[in-house]
């Protein structure tokens, strides 16, 4: 009997694909959009015959929306619209991604499609200005599920020596986060730094300032160049806001705000005027600010306790914390640490705007 060779799907094979001369006049569309767990992200891939100049020259599509969990089988077409064009970073050349949102072939935006609905309340306060910042925090994990830099089955030294370190004893999973953070400003993705975090195993990179609905937009995307990078380093990227129980940080999207008004002069007083609206407004922003946060904002590593509001200057325990710059300058910012690491950028883009600035 012949033996049977196994093939192996080497990222040095394709690479050699990759370098095959594109035909002229001929680009390659990645078409992504968020599926119905809310936070799946889908691609496909079309060939088209000319360099959009923006998102409203790409033509609608569709896919099967009973297999994302968006339609039923019986009626399953749904189409997707782009919104925002990036560099293709893994095809090069003319090639792009596509960030899309999702609607019924009768035009009416999907239940799922948190885009629309966010985008409808930030042009309402586009005299404000809103500009986002947002801290993303993820774990990664080797494909056993062990995190990436523990011992196999065991716990690694406490946490201490990890936060913004280097060392081979340190830091876990740097190539990825290089690769990503490159990658990243290739595509034209707002993508500000990069950080080892307080757990090992655990990263950061913060994407912004960005205006309205476009925060949205540039970390969703940053999140697919994340997972695909993953696929050729042979991880796993995890946005659980507690991927490992006990006295280890979690993982979370703290996310910097500001209007016109907080970054004028005298812009303090706006800041401690939209901390206490938020503060009267707590419970609702608990309720869109991620999965399985509860688990996270227990008042240790780094949190408040979910049930709680206060705020602070230079208090990383705060809800809010006023940076120690913005209280000195009296004008600036200000960062809402209860967004988990899981969460929908545009709801929460929306939500703070529809508090601090719309009274709602």
């Amino acid at each position: 009997m012949a033996s049977q060779k196994g093939h192996k799907l080497d990222q040095e094979i394709l690479e050699k694909y990759y370098k095959l001369p594109q035909p002229i006049n001929t680009i390659q569309v990645e078409y992504v959009w968020i599926g119905g767990s809310g936070q799946d992200l889908r691609c496909k891939t079309r060939t088209l015959q000319a360099v959009p100049k923006g998102p409203e020259e790409l033509p609608e599509w569709n896919y099967d929306g009973s297999s994302t969990g968006q339609a039923p089988g019986h009626n399953s077409e749904v189409i997707i619209k782009a919104r925002a064009i990036f560099k293709d970073p893994f095809r090069g050349g003319d090639n792009i991604l596509v960030i899309c949102d999702t609607y019924e072939p009768n035009g009416t935006p999907l239940p799922t499609n948190t885009r629309a609905p966010a985008n409808a309340i930030l042009e309402k306060a586009k005299d404000f200005e809103p500009w986002f910042g947002i801290e993303q925090e993820y774990t990664l994990f080797a494909l056993d599920n062990t995190p990436l830099g523990w011992p196999k089955g065991g716990f690694p030294a406490p946490q201490g020596p990890y936060y913004c370190a280097a060392g081979a004893d340190k830091a876990f999973g740097r190539p990825l986060v290089e690769a990503h953070y490159r990658a990243c400003l290739y595509a034209g993705v707002k993508i500000a730094g990069i950080n080892a975090e307080v757990m090992p195993g655990q990263w950061e990179y913060q994407v912004g300032p960005c205006l309205g609905v476009d925060i949205g937009d540039h970390l969703w995307i940053s999140r697919y160049i994340m997972h695909r990078l993953a696929e050729e380093f042979g991880v796993i990227v995890s946005f659980h806001p507690k991927p490992i129980q006990g006295d280890w940080n979690g993982a979370g999207c703290h996310t910097n705000y500001s209007t016109k008004q907080m970054r004028a002069e005298g812009g303090l007083k706006d800041i401690h005027a939209a901390i206490e609206k938020l503060s009267k407004r707590h419970q609702e922003h608990i309720a869109v600010y991620g999965e399985h946060n509860t688990l996270r904002l227990t008042g240790k590593h780094e949190t408040a306790k979910i049930t709680e509001f206060r705020a602070g200057v230079a208090d990383r325990g705060a809800s809010i914390r006023i940076p120690s710059q913005t209280a000195k300058e009296g004008k600036g910012y200000m960062e809402d640490r209860r967004p988990a690491s899981n969460i929908d950028p545009y709801t929460v883009a929306a939500r703070i705007v529809l508090t601090t600035c719309l009274d709602g």
